[in-house]
């Protein structure tokens, strides 16, 4: 069952003025680098939908089946972009690669989160487009997946598609899970339901990954990892909080819509976390604040990185307060 009110905690809080206007509750675990739970904040082992931040398994899933990815289009495979020309470009890319148009995407079209990209594009008469939907990597890699194994392009998406049954037997290998329950997420692929702890523990395995590793899942699982931290750019956008986090500190980081958040520090610490009223805004600061509680972040390290984030509230024109971790 998912978790409730009860078995959760206040993650963050919203002042304005000195006073707290709003409270963000969820639940959230930090494991130590060698895998064991170090924390743990509400029931960390209730069911929830990990959204798009299930997209490095997804991402490495494909990878496994022979998909041929790497540098920037391999990152964008994992990414949740803001639909910039430059994200456009790197995911047309993979599908011409494989002899692909925008048209074989299953993701539905949408304007890009991009302020400016989407001005242009409005500027320019364009339409919406599923090359600018912030899933597009995700579904280019899936399909070029497809072409690799010879699998159907047309109902990639259907849970019982051979590409969708590779998926979700790797994503069962780094979860340690069952899925048992099977949603579909705003871009139309299958999302599975899962322990937090669960996907902090597949996340970390992941981020911790060597190229070097004698197991082929391990090596193409530090591939993925180090294409990320040389393409920070293609995982949600340049100024935006899960590039900046990458950029600036080495972390290995990804949110997923409805509140979630997963980060790896750079010795392997995870954390993972869910806000109970869907709410993103916060899950930054909190999963940073987790890292340096634990020892994993330096004080510093995360009190000038979040100075970068959208965190701040306004009055007036100038700022009165700001979101904040309360953990």
């Amino acid at each position: 069952m998912p978790a409730t009110p009860p078995a959760s905690v206040e993650l963050a809080v919203v002042e304005r003025n000195g006073f707290v206007e709003s409270r963000h509750h969820g639940v959230a675990v930090v494991l130590a680098a060698d895998g064991t739970e170090k924390l743990a904040l509400g029931e960390v082992t209730a069911a929830f939908l990990p959204r798009s931040s299930m997209k490095p398994l997804q991402a490495l899933a494909c990878l496994s089946a022979g998909a041929e990815l790497a540098d920037e289009r391999l990152a964008i495979a994992m990414a949740s972009h803001c639909g910039t020309e430059r994200h456009a470009e790197v995911a047309r890319g993979i599908l011409q690669s494989a002899g692909l148009t925008e048209d074989d995407l299953g993701c539905p079209a949408a304007w890009p989160t991009d302020t400016a990209s989407r001005d242009e594009m409005v500027r320019d008469h364009a339409a919406p487009s599923p090359l600018r939907m912030n899933c597009s990597g995700k579904h280019a890699a899936m399909l070029v997946t497809c072409v690799a194994n010879g699998w159907p392009t047309e109902g990639y998406l259907d849970v019982q598609h051979p590409l969708q049954v590779h998926i979700r037997e790797v994503i069962e290998r780094l979860v340690g899970e069952r899925m048992t329950t099977t949603a579909i997420d705003g871009c139309g692929a299958p999302v599975y339901a899962m322990s937090l702890v669960g996907l902090a523990r597949a996340i970390q395995r992941i981020a911790t990954s060597s190229e070097r590793s004698p197991f082929a899942l391990h090596r193409s699982a530090g591939t993925l990892v180090r294409a990320v931290r040389e393409n920070a750019w293609t995982i949600d956008g340049p100024g935006r909080p899960d590039t900046i986090v990458i950029e600036r500190l080495g972390v290995f980081s990804k949110m997923g819509a409805e509140g979630v958040q997963v980060m790896t520090a750079p010795d392997g610490t995870t954390v993972a976390l869910k806000m109970l009223d869907g709410s993103n805004r916060a899950g930054w600061a909190v999963a940073l604040r987790l890292l340096e509680r634990v020892g994993a972040l330096s004080a510093q390290d995360v009190a000038d990185t979040l100075a970068l984030l959208p965190l701040s509230i306004s009055g007036g024109g100038r700022e009165v307060g700001a979101i904040r971790s309360a953990v």
